[in-house]
């Protein structure tokens, strides 16, 4: 039988403290691995749907057999090891600011670390994806400059639920088109969003790149025993 609760790690951290924690959730009758900053759920392995989607939708629309990616926001892992699924992934570079989520990979404490780390074409990068995406440096230091086939973003709950302030100017449309610039042509905008979709931000993102639309991901919420949707939004750089 497991514990009820475990607190595996837990750091401060320069947006507040993070913890990682193993609970058993009695109604369902299984162990839940979940992120916490502060009192703040972030994620959690009983919801991993939409985090899977963002990386299979945004893959989908890419074009061409060798595809680089971006993944803004590493978590537990689940959107980068769906990208590494796929064989059209030539590389991935995973950008996370936090570094004991980092670590929670690399030494083996999350259960898709060793995937991830064991994968060549995988890169775990700390940093601010945000600073990389306005600076002209972009998300590889060895490579300046360096264009993408995909960025795939996932850190804040919604461009209206930010984690931290740091991120807001992201989602105006002079942080969208920053991003835009680390895009190959045709290049791929992946935003993963806790929300239903929000039609005034497809058309932002219509009016930066040259497509935009909205993916529902709709899911069975255990605790709640009811459907649950969330959104991802993708966009196209022009070709």
């Amino acid at each position: 039988m497991s514990r009820f609760f475990e607190e595996l790690d837990y750091r401060p951290t320069p947006i507040g403290a993070i913890s990682l924690r193993r609970r058993h959730e009695l109604r369902l009758g299984v162990d839940v691995l979940e992120i916490k900053l502060g009192d703040e759920h972030l994620m959690s392995d009983l919801f991993t749907a939409s985090e899977i989607a963002l990386a299979d939708l945004g893959l989908a629309a890419c074009q061409g057999n060798t595809l680089d990616v971006v993944v803004g926001g590493l978590g537990l892992g689940y959107t980068a090891k769906a990208v590494l699924q796929s064989e059209r992934c030539a590389s991935l570079t995973v950008v996370e600011y936090l570094e004991a989520v980092i670590d929670w990979h690399e030494g083996g404490l999350l259960p898709l670390g060793p995937e991830l780390t064991g994968d060549p074409r995988c890169r775990l990068v700390q940093g601010d994806f945000f600073a990389m995406a306005r600076g002209t440096n972009g998300f590889d230091a060895s490579v300046p400059v360096r264009r993408f086939d995909a960025i795939l973003l996932d850190i804040d709950h919604s461009p209206d639920a930010l984690l931290d302030a740091r991120s807001e100017s992201f989602y105006r449309p002079e942080g969208l088109a920053d991003l835009a610039a680390h895009l190959r042509s045709g290049g791929i905008f992946g935003l993963w969003s806790d929300d239903r979709e929000d039609s005034a931000l497809t058309e932002r993102l219509a009016g930066v790149f040259a497509d935009a639309w909205a993916a529902p991901v709709t899911f069975h919420n255990p605790l709640q025993d009811r459907p649950f949707t969330q959104t991802v939004y993708l966009a196209r750089k022009a070709s």
